[in-house]
């Protein structure tokens, strides 16, 4: 719709009749306001741009006020209304504030005050959501100079009723020339950017980004627009000031427009769906908005997908023109009269007060290679360059695509890379700059795929570029010692990595094929494959590297899914690495992975797992895998040291042989000397055969944030039912579970758990072992009666991201038992209705490893049926139907939940 077919809609003249024929005109303006808001919002659903309807909008608002402002300020002679913020800059989306000054002569009267309490009142009552203020000049002034946000505020002042000379002395006081001058102002919005980006964590690649806060966002438009206004006196990036005076080329000023109007369009549908003032690209209306700005499913790239790609891809230009322009304001209001202090590197290259630039504006044409060779530059005088100089990261901008299939033919250009991959120093912060730049993306076409592309779930938290290049970041960290303390072992393992590039070009590849379809490790194992053969390194180390892309996964599969206490996996695992090299890169690569792809998922749990591996896999490799440990040998090694540690503490060889012969021989194969000492003080308290419920609950010894309980209690059909929901209760969150029944018929349960949140971190720790101790004893006494787990909370992401649930099994002959492995939604509760199905079916768990991935969880359950066997086939799809009858029913009762 057209501004004037809108205006003939809601002509301001019809409105001016019709209140001054009705007495009472609140219902006239409110339905005139609704009215309108209305038509903008169909407006929008059937194509009309939002950057139109934005304009519109505000004019909307003006029409009202103009007639709203003399039927309750009779004395308008004497006071001015000004619109100000984004209502001053003509700009307002469907639930935006409305920012209105009432600017006075002279302090109110109390006859004024009443008309502005009752004008006030009535926008309130019609439907507008208005901010205000009551000031005269002299305020305006002194509030301006103290508070930068008021300030930019009245920048952008509009007057819409009242005398012109009252605004005109407003803006006179609020000049550069009296308050906030362009340098001043200039480093406080740029202080202010820095501190708003630190909120947000630095960057603008979240699952769910603010549109307007953020990193990247619509702040950052608009801190641009303020610095110019303050210096130029104009504030609109389509200003011909802007390319007169070479700040912007008319291409970054078309793409500078192409953004902002990109994120106009989503903040508006944002606003529309959330039918409130919402900034946050939540994933409650991602899909959505996908579908209301036209983006449709194509293949395996979903519609939500593509639309995250263009925001990210909008992102990463807005960072870039962000930089160049407040860099180029610098030069401007600092440097121009400064003494130019300038260091030559080569002909190519210079630095000029601490920037590297272009010794002309042809060198990247004459001498192609200089677009790696900057790079290298800035890795090698660290201590010289601060960073790239506006002119010629512009120029870095305008000629990156000279870089195609002969460019990276040629042999000089892939050894610089391959240089910038090895250097000593800066290769994470490197490869983010080369990012940043578009520059890796067209060097490694098949890295330019991945930029921007986002993963629809809650476990991969970034786009896959940035995750890549947060894994080569921690990577790098393991090198450095002043992050020693922080993975002690990782660092050590890394000095015996020989070639570091060869780990960096892993990771740079392990997900380099993600959203192709297909298996993503081993394309990505090809593409890393041809890429290093191609660039010089020999079969060996390229072979290693494609390796590392092909089987990324398995290390922390087998350490969450697989019984490491058990030799034979480690003996199994240990085939498949080989030798300690393999290993040595593996498991660097995998913690870096982890880290990488969800900080909030990373725990010391996890981390001791992948260390537990990484020790017995070396020992294995070590003694050689013709003469590894014996299951049995294992066993026997483990009792000798738990009868070392107990008869110092006063037990007998006769009393341990007594309690020993009541339990399985896979107790001492899944429990450490130190725990099985622990859980004797269990046994100790009483008869062994006594069937008051006995539990222990301590710190982890090797990881502080996790917590062990071990239970000893008469065998019942719902010890795990009653166990599982109440730690879910008391906000534990099972990590680990393993379940054993004597021969005496009592059952040993031994468990990791963790809080779920940090509720309790300030608490006194002994008291809440005791609570949990406590309260587990309480509801094992009597188990028949214990109430199920009702959850009184339903996050709305778990509401969201709903994943079908797969059930499969195995056999483990080896330990004569079914396997079965479950991936499904993490709900509340969940395990304790996995136990019921398990009892329901007549199952024993004899293990279970529980690994968390977001909103979704891969569990898996050691079970044997009632007489102590494997399942049979009819046992297995009697236990699927169950449990999928449960989490259906889980399901339904999750959607229904408000």
């Amino acid at each position: 719709m057209s501004h004037l077919i809108f205006q003939k809609l809601f002509a301001p003249i019809t409105l001016s009749n019709q209140i001054n024929t009705n007495k009472n005109p609140l219902p006239l303006f409110r339905s005139f306001l609704q009215e309108g808001i209305k038509s903008l919002k169909q407006s929008f659903l059937t194509g009309t741009p939002a950057a139109d309807l934005l304009s519109l909008h505000a004019w909307l608002v003006d029409q009202i006020l103009i007639q709203a402002y003399p039927l309750y300020m009779k004395s308008a002679d004497h006071t001015t209304l000004i619109a100000v913020g984004g209502y001053g800059r003509g700009t307002l989306h469907p639930y935006s504030d409305i920012d209105i000054l009432l600017l006075l002569e002279k302090e109110p009267d109390p006859i004024l005050q009443d008309s502005i309490s009752r004008f006030i009142t009535f926008l309130w009552d019609i439907g507008l959501d208005i901010g205000h203020s009551v000031r005269t000049v002299e305020q305006c002034q002194e509030a301006a100079r103290a508070d930068l946000s008021f300030i930019t505020s009245l920048m952008e002042a509009r007057l819409i009723f009242g005398p012109k000379h009252l605004f005109k002395t407003l803006q006179k006081a609020i000049s550069p020339k009296i308050t906030w001058d362009s340098r001043q102002f200039f480093l406080a919005k740029r202080t202010e950017q820095t501190v708003r980006h630190h909120k947000y964590h630095d960057t603008a690649y979240n699952l769910e980004p603010n549109i307007k806060e953020g990193p990247s966002g619509l702040r950052d438009l608009q801190t641009i627009q303020w610095v110019l206004k303050r210096h130029f006196n104009t504030g609109s990036i389509d200003s011909l000031n802007l390319l007169q005076r070479g700040f912007l080329t008319s291409s970054e000023q078309k793409e500078l427009l192409e953004n902002q109007a990109f994120l106009w369009q989503i903040r508006y549908s944002l606003h529309t769906l959330a039918n409130r003032s919402e900034d946050r690209l939540l994933f409650d209306y991602q899909i959505a908005i996908a579908k209301q700005l036209g983006y449709h499913d194509q293949g395996s790239h979903l519609a939500v997908e593509q639309l995250m790609k263009d925001y990210y891809r909008t992102a990463r230009s807005i960072e870039s023109l962000n930089e160049i322009l407040l860099q180029l304001f610098e030069e401007e209001f600092f440097l121009i009269n400064e003494k130019t202090n300038i260091r030559s590197i080569n002909k190519r290259f210079q630095i000029r007060n601490g920037f590297i630039e272009a010794t002309d504006s042809k060198v990247f044409n004459r001498v192609p290679s200089a677009l790696l060779e900057i790079f290298l530059l800035l890795q090698k005088y660290p201590q010289y360059i601060k960073g790239i100089r506006a002119s010629t990261a512009r120029l870095i901008r305008e000629n990156y695509s000279i870089i195609d299939d002969r460019f990276r033919a040629k042999l000089a250009n892939r050894k610089l890379f391959i240089k910038i991959i090895r250097q000593p120093y800066g290769v994470a912060r490197t490869l983010q700059r080369m990012n940043k730049y578009s520059i890796l993306g067209v060097y490694l076409p098949v890295f330019g795929k991945i930029v921007g592309q986002m993963q629809y779930d809650m476990f991969h938290v970034y786009t896959v570029d940035e995750h890549t290049l947060f894994l080569i970041r921690n990577l790098r960290r393991f090198t450095l010692p002043k992050y020693a303390h922080e993975f002690p072992l990782c660092s050590e393992v890394f000095r015996y990595i020989p070639k570091p590039e060869l780990l960096y070009l892993a990771g740079l590849f392990h997900d380099i094929a993600k959203g192709r379809g297909g298996d993503h490790s081993e394309l990505g194992a090809k593409d890393a494959l041809e890429f290093c053969l191609f660039h010089g390194f020999s079969l060996h180390d390229s072979r290693l590297v494609a390796w590392l892309v092909t089987h990324h996964l398995i290390m922390s599969m087998t350490a969450q899914r697989r019984d490491i206490n058990d030799p034979e996996i480690i003996k199994e695992f240990a085939i498949k690495v080989g030798d300690e090299t393999h290993l040595n890169h593996l498991y660097l690569l995998t913690v870096a992975d982890i880290r990488a792809t969800n900080p909030s998922l990373w725990n010391s749990w996890k981390d001791a797992l992948l260390s537990k591996l990484y020790i017995a896999t070396q020992q294995t490799l070590r003694r050689g895998l013709d003469h590894s440990i014996d299951k049995f040998d294992h066993i026997h090694d483990v009792q000798h040291k738990a009868q070392e540690i107990l008869l110092g503490k006063g037990w007998t060889k006769q009393a341990l042989n007594s309690l020993w012969s009541e339990i399985d021989i896979d107790y001492f194969l899944r429990h450490t000397p130190d725990e099985i000492c622990w859980h004797a003080e269990a046994l100790a308290q009483g008869s062994y055969h006594n069937e008051m419920p006995r539990s222990l609950v301590r710190i982890h010894n090797l990881e502080p944030s996790t917590v062990e309980v071990f239970i000893y209690a008469k065998a019942h059909r719902l010890i795990f039912t009653v166990t599982t929901s109440t730690m879910t209760q008391l906000d534990l969150d099972v990590l680990d579970a393993r379940i054993l029944t004597t021969r005496h018929g009592f059952i040993l349960e031994s468990f990791i758990v963790r809080e779920v949140a940090a509720v309790n971190a300030g608490a006194d720790l002994e008291l809440r072992l005791r609570e949990i101790q406590e309260t587990l004893t309480q509801h094992l006494i009597d188990p028949d009666h214990t109430q199920p787990y009702r959850p009184r909370f339903i996050s709305r992401k778990l509401k969201l991201f709903q994943f079908p649930t797969k059930i499969s099994f195995s056999e483990d002959h080896r330990n004569h038992c079914t396997i079965m492995e479950l991936i499904t939604n993490n709900w509340p509760g969940l395990l304790s209705q996995i136990s019921q199905a398990l009892v329901n079916c007549q199952i024993q768990l004899t293990n279970a490893k529980i690994t968390t991935l977001g909103t979704q969880v891969v569990d898996v359950f050691f079970i044997r049926n009632d007489e102590n066997q494997p399942l049979t086939q009819e046992q297995q799809k009697q236990l699927a139907e169950m449990i999928y009858a449960y989490l259906k029913h889980a399901a339904a009762n999750i959607s229904s939940k408000k």
